[in-house]
């Protein structure tokens, strides 16, 4: 008994997907091997930054356009009030 036998790995991948659901899975599984992988440097001595940065390095999206400036309407200024003497 283990995770030998091929039903129970079947088994255990279900239950996993229906925990966690098939888009968090990959992300899961990216993690767990990034943290394995770092694991090992470090026991190793080892220092393998370059391919991690490599496989984990996001496409920069171009900035968007600064917006136009719009002018307001000004409002006119109220007119004086003079008193007629009359």
């Amino acid at each position: 008994m283990g995770l030998d036998n091929p039903l129970h790995i079947l088994l255990l991948l279900i239950v996993l997907l229906l925990v966690f659901g098939a888009k968090r899975l990959p992300e899961m599984g990216r993690s767990l091997g990034e943290g394995m992988r770092g694991f090992k440097d470090a026991l190793g001595g080892q220092s393998n930054q370059s391919s991690i940065t490599q496989n984990t390095a996001q496409p920069v999206a171009a900035p968007a356009p600064a917006p136009v400036p719009v002018a307001e309407p000004v409002a006119a200024a109220p007119e004086p009030v003079t008193a007629d003497k009359a």
